[in-house]
């Protein structure tokens, strides 16, 4: 043991013992570290002779692709293996219910037990193309996002009828057998002007004043019939209009007409009626395309369009219908009448047939375009009356 040296009558405390080397204490940490590092080592060298040379416990994979479900599950199970349908998906190689996807492939070195992923066809979808007109765009990559469709040639095409950025014409036509993943071709209008100035349609027979609101990109609206009696105007003019002639409206805004019935006219039969119509099982498709079927409205009002447009073979059409007096409806296939149904017939009544002389001391009305007007104090045109077993007269609506 060292002793305290003493200096000026101090004494000095005695130093302490250091260890020669720092690391002899730490062979522990050292031993640890070599010891992981040989282990991982070991792991990862065994790792790789089970990749090069798989132990005597693996298979190979079985080949599952071209197989029934039904077969690539029996087969999947005599390997000691688990398959397992990850997704169907329509194919036009693959018959429904046959796998065309596996995973890991076939012949590949697996343990016992393994899942295999499999991709499953679920046939050819062949169905009806849906009618995308008049859709807009949003609406349009809904509806091919929902069947199953791409999108192909976008074309922008001027059209007085459609609105802006929506659907004109469309290839292929709507009814068209389609598959799963075709290409459909769309036009899209440009847009119709925002805003148009109405013309004068009063005084104008009402086959002019439709021709005339066709120039004009109008549209005619609810067309009121009405009769004035003896004074008022000839049969077929139009009387009011509205919106007034020189208004500025929205472009998809529609124009009524009051129509003069005649002075020979006291009124009609309005029905509301329920009709259907049954595109036949023979009817013939055009140039691969859905037969186009026509549905036409007759009544005392003129003649409209209902419905015009493709149509598959044996479907039905509905219609809820405001027809006014003697009312048929005719429904053509291809251009070709091929049925005629009465809606309504108007009854006969002795006003419509023969006018007579004026009653003695009458005279016009201050007003003949008031339905009400009365020719003189002492006289009134009597009304016609009308009925339907089945529902009440409808009154005419006046504007």
């Amino acid at each position: 043991m060292r002793r305290a040296r003493v200096t000026g009558g101090v004494t000095a405390p005695a130093a302490r013992s250091r260890p020669r080397n720092w690391f002899v204490r730490q062979d522990w940490f050292f031993a640890f570290a070599l010891a992981l590092f040989v282990g991982v080592a070991v792991w990862f060298g065994r790792a790789i002779q089970n990749f090069v040379t798989p132990p005597a416990n693996t298979v190979a994979a079985p080949t599952l692709v071209g197989q029934t479900l039904s077969d690539a599950l029996a087969t999947a199970q005599r390997t000691r293996m688990n398959a397992t349908v990850v997704q169907r998906t329509p194919s036009t190689k693959y018959p429904k219910d046959v796998v065309m996807r596996q995973d890991p492939p076939p012949g590949t070195q697996v343990r016992e037990g393994r899942q295999l992923s499999l991709v499953v066809s679920s046939g050819v979808q062949i169905f009806a193309m849906p009618d995308l007109r008049y859709e807009s765009r949003r609406e349009l990559g809904l509806d091919l996002s929902h069947f199953k469709l791409q999108l192909g040639k976008v074309r922008i095409v001027t059209s007085d009828e459609v609105p802006a950025d929506a659907v004109v014409s469309q290839d292929p036509t709507p009814g068209t057998s389609v598959r799963g993943g075709s290409v459909v071709n769309v036009d899209l209008s440009k847009g119709v002007p925002s805003t148009l100035r109405v013309p004068r349609f009063v005084d104008q027979p009402i086959s002019d004043a439709r021709a005339a609101a066709s120039r004009a990109k109008i549209q005619i609206g609810q067309v009121v019939w009405t009769p004035f009696g003896r004074y008022g105007p000839a049969r077929g003019t139009v009387v009011r209009q509205d919106p007034a002639s020189g208004t500025v409206i929205d472009s998809l805004q529609p124009v009524s007409l009051q129509v003069s019935a005649g002075p020979r006219e006291a009124g009609y039969l309005i029905r509301q009626v329920h009709a259907s119509a049954t595109v036949p099982e023979d009817a013939a498709a055009q140039n691969g395309k859905a037969p186009t079927v026509r549905v036409q409205v007759r009544d005392e009002t003129g003649q409209r369009d209902v419905f015009n447009a493709y149509a598959q073979p044996k479907q039905r059409l509905d219609f809820n219908l405001t027809v006014v007096g003697t009312s048929e409806l005719d429904v053509f296939v291809n251009n070709e009448l091929i049925d005629s149904t009465k809606l309504g017939v108007e009854p006969p009544v002795q006003e419509r047939q023969q006018l007579g002389p004026p009653p003695k001391n009458s005279h016009p009305p201050k007003n003949p375009l008031d339905p009400n007007a009365r020719p003189s104090a002492v006289y009134r045109a009597p009304a016609k009356e009308t009925y339907d077993e089945d529902r009440p007269v409808a009154p005419v609506r006046r504007f």
